[in-house]
């Protein structure tokens, strides 16, 4: 950014080359992309997101049913662990056969996971779809607004990053040009370099 200032500052300045301004307006012009051009896409990729994902947890809920469903028997019961971090995970999911009736009146067994330790006989809610298969909980308008947020950060953070790394690139070429001219200067002025009278 510091370019930016550039421009103004050298206007009347005599050392100021073609390649200083040039790379001033670059500076000048990839600010510019990022503030609006970045954020315009992010916006419209966080607001297509959104529209999509209330889409899909609207599809979600009306094919998805919260059931009940009873513990028939424990599928196993895994051996004691000393570690108390895995086998309080494990027995946060317990694996069971379970009896359920689904949305359309149908009955069910099968084998699932139950979100706390149970016992035979023990009741519990499970998500299914309009057949009665098992399906996962349907997502929350909170959680697709959050992606959509997140989508929209990343896509104004990629173009922001691009604009960047194309200034970036712009400015090394510049560099590369100034630094070709400074050589092919000194080796002109260094043919009299240090010579009595080569200046005169």
């Amino acid at each position: 950014m510091r370019a930016i200032t550039g421009i103004w500052h050298w206007r009347h300045n005599p050392l100021r080359r073609r390649t200083d301004r040039l790379e001033a307006w670059v500076a000048l012009a990839a600010a510019l992309l990022i503030a609006l051009g970045a954020t315009t896409v992010g916006w419209l990729t966080g607001h297509a997101a959104n529209d999509a994902l209330l889409g899909t947890v609207r599809i979600q809920h009306e094919q998805r049913h919260l059931v009940w469903a009873t513990v028939d028997r424990l599928v196993s019961r895994a051996p004691l662990d000393p570690d108390p971090e895995t086998s309080s995970q494990r027995d946060a999911h317990r694996r069971v056969i379970a009896r359920w009736r689904a949305w359309d009146r149908s009955e069910h067994l099968g084998e699932v996971s139950t979100p706390r330790p149970v016992d035979p006989g023990d009741r519990f809610r499970i998500w299914t779809d309009d057949r009665g298969a098992v399906v996962p909980r349907p997502m929350d308008t909170s959680t697709a607004s959050t992606h959509a947020v997140l989508a929209g950060l990343g896509a104004a953070a990629a173009i922001g990053g691009l604009v960047e790394s194309g200034r970036r690139l712009f400015v090394w070429r510049l560099m590369v040009r100034r630094f070709r001219r400074w050589d092919q200067e000194w080796e002109r002025a260094g043919q009299d370099w240090g010579r009595a009278g080569a200046g005169g």
